[in-house]
């Protein structure tokens, strides 16, 4: 499990990779029976070593194999959101490679070369993968186009201009010659990579803007793709970590004597989250923590149970909090107004509960570490991980494995669960491979869910019928506040608490949006979609009622108040298109409408519900239309919005976390805290609206919609407006 270091040049960096007969050697390293399987051309090496040998390296992202291979290095993580095909497709437009030639790898831990320009540091999330990478990637392809041509025209003696690309194979008319990009490697590495570079216009874009075949399916069905749970070595311990019941309780004593004596166990050891089991085997390990008689401390825990957190929200609603938004008077109240509406909103606690638990393996050895997990925030987690162990970050090496799933999970500031792993390495005496895994239920239990928020609207129209008052107050935990986030908050407002609703786009002449911090010593963390989440559903169902009240249709009447907002108009206008409008439906059934913009991209979605014999929502289809700008490969958005779709609907119906008196976590498994399932799965279709503006996040912005779009849909069909989620309560 040794990790190879070279000490490169920047110049030597960019040039520069390690090669093989098999072509290019590149990205991770596995321990023992793991194999190397990010892609079918990569070796088991770790990192970028210098070399000498045949090949083409123009800079940090792109590297061309003597076969014709091209490998995309990736910065951000690949958890089936899309990123190594989205990425690949810039790279291999301005390269003009066929999409056959195309392969895709993750990019080791550098924050110098693969930092995230929204982040200022790698990570991933934000849906800013696409967006904050187009021209980065564009270029790094462009650039090593520029340099192959111009190696062919130096080896065939004719000038650059006469040199064509396409598909992969580089011609001169001229003299009828024709050759791969593996002929020029090694040429073409021995020159300067040029200063700028001309990138095509959009009308000839061949591959940006097609269905090309995601690079990963194929290893993800076949069983080749390598996640951290594949990973095993034979001198490896398996590490589970028995954590307090309650958040914020901490270890008093500890009794570890039938622990240590259960078949298998190796060691066990106190660390600051918790007591740590190691064992030969998961079972094993499983079965010593079971073992433990533990006594905890919980006198600064969190012991109020959900209905009194929620209790003291809905109080503190009552009056609005630090302005977030205002134009007009609202302050004046329902003034003037022919009709007031006032309504109360909560929204529960969720999980993320990705089908791969949070995982790690860890060598820690001579004053190095190595470690394979799928890391999101990949800067934070080498200093943390650097800092517990005392070396410096760049001696710990993080090779990011392919996730199963994450929606927010797997980045979070302070990195706490990469300070766990640091800290299990730590304790243990011997310097040995160790795998750290949570259970489903350490999953569920283990706290960092989306926050618990309460709203309450208050809103009115006057005697035209015309929605002239919006006031709302929101009361909930800030996620940024009091971590590496927290410059983000600005007088007193958590971006992030407000976002979608304090830029409503509606053109409400007297408007305000408020907000109160809720306390509770819940960990939390932004959850897929984060504030739209909750912002999207309170406000998309609340106009809903207001233009009944005004006599209005959902589509026309949000239509007359979106005049200074095109783009929300035009997803509004393509899925009532898509659709057929909202009065198409069959008998017994009714349909719902929403739109929101997150993440730059803007979503409209159309619902059509029944209900089922136990009265609870049945959605057969759904319509979406996005904006989302440049559309890099349609094939991913509709995915996306597909998954979007899906996600979001079960956590309506079906999802909440909540605390028994005491302060303990009720749900534990899929059980009680249960996703969608297939047979509820509704049909769904996608129209991409056709745009020019530079390319936006769509990993988000299809979970929003879905949820208000069902609510108004079952308000239609059963007259109930559903304040409180989900719309399903499992005991």
């Amino acid at each position: 499990m040794s990790v190879t270091t070279t000490s490169l040049s920047r110049r030597d960096f960019l040039r520069s990779a390690a090669w093989g007969s098999a072509g290019l050697v590149i990205a991770m390293a596995l321990p023992g029976r793991g194999r190397a399987a990010t892609m079918d051309t990569q070796a088991a090496n770790s990192s970028l070593i210098a070399s000498d040998a045949a090949g083409f390296a123009p800079n940090a992202f792109v590297r061309i194999a003597p076969d014709d291979t091209v490998t995309v290095l990736i910065k951000h993580i690949e958890f089936g959101q899309g990123p190594f095909t989205g990425l690949s497709t810039l790279v291999a437009e301005e390269l003009d490679a066929d999409w056959s030639q195309m392969r895709a790898a993750s990019a080791p831990a550098n924050a110098e070369l693969y930092k995230n320009f929204a982040f200022g540091m790698q990570g991933t999330g934000g849906s800013t993968a696409i967006a904050n990478s187009y021209m980065q990637m564009r270029k790094a392809g462009a650039t090593a186009r520029v340099m192959l041509v111009q190696a062919a025209a130096e080896q065939w003696s004719v000038p650059v201009g006469e040199i064509s690309v396409d598909k992969g194979r580089i011609s001169h008319a001229g003299s009828d010659k024709s050759a791969g990009f593996g002929e020029f490697a090694e040429a073409a590495a021995k020159l300067d990579p040029p200063e700028d570079v001309a990138l095509k216009k959009a009308g000839d874009f061949r591959l940006i803007g097609t269905d090309v075949p995601k690079l990963d399916t194929n290893i993800k069905t076949n069983g080749e793709a390598l996640f951290t749970q594949d990973l095993h070595h034979d001198d490896m311990l398996t590490v589970v970590v028995a954590h307090p019941p309650q958040f914020g309780a901490t270890m008093k004593s500890v009794d570890a004597s039938a622990a240590k004596s259960t078949p298998g166990v190796v060691d066990v050891q106190p660390i600051p989250t918790g007591i740590a089991v190691y064992a030969q085997d998961t079972w094993s390990a499983l079965q010593g923590r079971r073992a433990l008689k533990v006594s905890w401390d919980t006198a600064r825990a969190e012991t109020r149970s959900t209905r009194e957190i929620t209790d003291a929200y809905r109080q503190r609603a009552q009056q609005p909090g630090r302005k977030a938004a205002s134009r007009g008077k609202p302050e004046q109240g329902g003034d003037g107004l022919a009709k007031t509406l006032t309504a109360e909103y909560s929204f529960p606690y969720l999980a993320h509960a990705p089908m791969e638990t949070l995982d790690c393996v860890i060598h820690a050895k001579d004053g190095a570490v190595e470690s394979w997990f799928g890391s999101q925030l990949q800067t934070g987690d080498q200093g943390t991980m650097a800092e517990i162990l005392g070396v410096k970050p760049a001696q710990v090496s993080i090779h990011t494995m392919y996730a199963g799933g994450s929606f927010g999970r797997r980045a979070q500031p302070g990195s706490p669960f990469a300070a766990e792993a640091a800290h299990v390495a730590k304790a243990h005496a011997k310097s040995r491979p160790l795998k750290l895994v949570w259970t489903r239920e350490d999953d569920i239990q283990g706290g960092w869910y989306r926050p618990l928020n309460v709203h309450r609207l208050s809103g009115g129209v006057d005697a035209d019928g015309n929605v002239a008052l919006w006031d709302q107050t929101i009361v909930g935990q800030s996620i940024f506040s009091g971590s590496a986030f927290a410059a983000m908050i600005k007088d007193g407002i958590d971006p992030s608490s407000v976002e979608g609703a304090e830029d409503l786009p509606y053109g409400i002449p007297n408007f305000r949006v408020t907000l109160h911090d809720g306390e509770a010593g819940v960990p939390i963390l932004w959850w897929r979609s984060v504030g739209h989440t909750h912002t999207a559903y309170s406000t998309e169902t609340f106009v809903d009622e207001l233009l009944e009240m005004a006599g209005k249709g959902p589509v026309e009447g949000r239509l007359a108040m979106l005049g200074e907002h095109p783009r929300h108009a035009g997803v509004l206008k393509a899925v009532a298109d898509l659709a057929g409008g909202l009065d198409a439906s069959e008998s017994g059934r009714a349909r719902g409408v929403a739109v929101h913009k997150s993440f730059g991209s803007y979503v409209a979605q159309i619902a059509e519900v029944s209900q089922n014999e136990d009265r609870t929502p049945k959605v057969h289809k759904v319509w979406c239309a996005v904006d989302c700008g440049v559309a890099v490969n349609p094939n991913v958005i509709r995915a996306q919005m597909e998954g979007g779709i899906g996600f979001g609907l079960g956590a309506a119906l079906y999802n909440e976390i909540t605390l028994e008196e005491g302060g303990r976590v009720a749900q534990a498994n899929f059980d009680r805290y249960r996703s969608l399932r297939i047979h509820e799965m509704p049909d769904v279709e996608v129209t991409i609206v056709t745009s020019d503006e530079d390319p936006t996040g769509v990993g988000e912005p299809g979970v929003p919609p879905i949820a208000p779009a069902l609510a108004n849909a079952w308000r239609r069909l059963t007259g109930d407006a559903i304040r409180d989620l989900p719309f399903v309560k499992i005991s």
